[in-house]
C-alpha cells in the first residue's frame, strides 16, 4: 500500500498592482498575497493612499504586502497605519535595527536579499538570513542595478542546500519557468513562497510590458503552473508503507 502526503501547497504573491481590476484578477486566480509597490521611482509605485484603496478590496485571508526601498520611518509607520492588516517588504539597504524599529512588532516583515547575477561575486545567503533574524521570511531577488530584480532571474545554485527559514523566490518568474524554480529551490528551505511582477505583466503593441499592468490570463497560467508544481512534488515524495 502506498500513502500520498497532502501537497505541501506554494504561496502565491502578484506584485506591483496598480489597478482595482489586477486586484480583483489575482484574487479570483487564487493568489495568498499582493504586493503594493511605495518606491516612487518605480514605474509601479502607488501612494499609500492609493495602496489603502486597493487593499480594501481584499477579501479575508488575502494578504496585502507594502513594499519600501530606503524609506523614512515615519513614511512607512504612516503607510503602515493606514493598511494596518500589512505585511511589510525592505527591499533596499535597510539594517535589521532599522526594519525592526519601522515594523513596530505590529507588522511582519520580509527582507530582500538580492543575490548577485555574476556567480563569481560572493554572497553568504546564511549569514545574511542571520542577520535578520525577525525577518518573517527572506525574498530571494536578482541584484541589478537600481532596486528590484528588473526581470532577471539569477542562478538558483546559488542557494545553499539546506537552511531553516521561510523563503520567497522572486525574480525573473514567468508561467513558463516557475514550476522548474519551485521543484529546484523548494527542498532547500523550510517553505517557499512566489513572488511575480512582471512576470504576468500585459504586453503592448510591439511586445514591450506595460509596467504596473497585469494580464489576467497570465495570472491565470502563472498559478495554474505553480499548482503543477506542487502536484510533482506531493508525487516525488510519497511514502511506501509495508502491506498489512
Amino acid at each position: 500500500m502506498s500513502l500520498q502526503p497532502p501537497a505541501l501547497r506554494t504561496r502565491i504573491k502578484i506584485c506591483g498592482l496598480t489597478r482595482e481590476q489586477d486586484v480583483d484578477a489575482a484574487v479570483d486566480a487564487g493568489a495568498d498575497a499582493i504586493g503594493l509597490v511605495l518606491y516612487p521611482r518605480s514605474p509601479r509605485y502607488v501612494s499609500a493612499e492609493r495602496a489603502a484603496q486597493l487593499a480594501r478590496r481584499l477579501p479575508p485571508f488575502v494578504t496585502p504586502v507594502l513594499l519600501f526601498v530606503n524609506e523614512s520611518l515615519a513614511a512607512v509607520r504612516a503607510a503602515s497605519e493606514l493598511v494596518p492588516h500589512a505585511m511589510l517588504q525592505f527591499h533596499g539597504d535597510e539594517s535589521p535595527a532599522y526594519c525592526g524599529e519601522a515594523s513596530g512588532g505590529r507588522h511582519p516583515y520580509m527582507r530582500a536579499a538580492r543575490i548577485p547575477l555574476d556567480q563569481a561575486q560572493p554572497f553568504d545567503l546564511l549569514k545574511f538570513a542571520a542577520d535578520y533574524p525577525e525577518a518573517h521570511a527572506l525574498l530571494l531577488d536578482a541584484h541589478v542595478e537600481g532596486y528590484g530584480g528588473a526581470g532577471k532571474t539569477f542562478p538558483w545554485s546559488r542557494l545553499p542546500p539546506s537552511a531553516s527559514f521561510h523563503a520567497v523566490l522572486s525574480g525573473g518568474l514567468t508561467p513558463a519557468n516557475v514550476a522548474d524554480g519551485i521543484v529546484q529551490v523548494r527542498p532547500r528551505f523550510r517553505t517557499l513562497a512566489v513572488d511575480v511582477s512582471s512576470g504576468v505583466e500585459a504586453s503592448a503593441t510591439g511586445g514591450a510590458l506595460m509596467k504596473g499592468v497585469k494580464d489576467a490570463a497570465k495570472i491565470r497560467q502563472f498559478v495554474a503552473a505553480v499548482r503543477s508544481a506542487d502536484e510533482r512534488l506531493a508525487r516525488s515524495s510519497h511514502v511506501q508503507l509495508p502491506a498489512a
